[in-house]
């Protein structure tokens, strides 16, 4: 009875958090902590945990109860629930991934294939720099990049 009460409190109030997080707006999170929230009701009902040090009950005990007890049934109703969330909010996480970068999940690039940002590191040519950075010098292309910093900072009146 004590498990029961214990596990049923924590799961109202990880689903109080949640509700506060999707007030902000942060649904997949919310989703995830109702998810979470949901397990420890989930699993006292379905009898496989007990406080006080013993871990389930005895086999015949359980199984009897499995097989009689809705509320175990309802049990693990409430697991699958709290899978299907977990779950359903990993899958539209990764589609809207998807969505924002254009399609398939990019390859890493290879750490030669990336260039320093300034140029050639300690007095030494890297592989490929030097052209690029004197095509930028020469192109005039210097004043074009601070051109955005440039319009925030006249938005702000600064």
């Amino acid at each position: 009875m004590f498990t029961t009460t214990v596990c049923a409190a924590l799961s109202a109030a990880g689903l109080a958090i949640s509700l506060l997080t999707a007030y902000r707006r942060r649904f997949r999170r919310a989703t995830k902590i109702a998810a979470l929230s949901l397990v420890p009701v989930g699993l006292a009902m379905a009898g496989l945990i007990e406080l006080g040090g013993k871990v389930g009950k005895a086999t015949g005990d359980w199984a009897t109860d499995l097989v009689l007890k809705p509320s175990v049934w309802g049990g693990f109703g409430v697991l699958a629930v709290a899978v299907v969330l977990w779950v359903g909010q990993r899958l539209v996480g990764e589609r809207a991934k998807r969505k924002a970068g254009g399609g398939a999940p990019a390859a890493p690039a290879a750490p030669s294939a990336s260039q320093p940002a300034l140029g050639a590191g300690r007095g030494g040519k890297s592989r490929g720099s030097a052209p690029a950075a004197s095509g930028r010098r020469g192109s005039g292309s210097g004043d074009e990049d601070f051109s955005d910093i440039e319009a925030i900072l006249k938005k702000h009146g600064i």
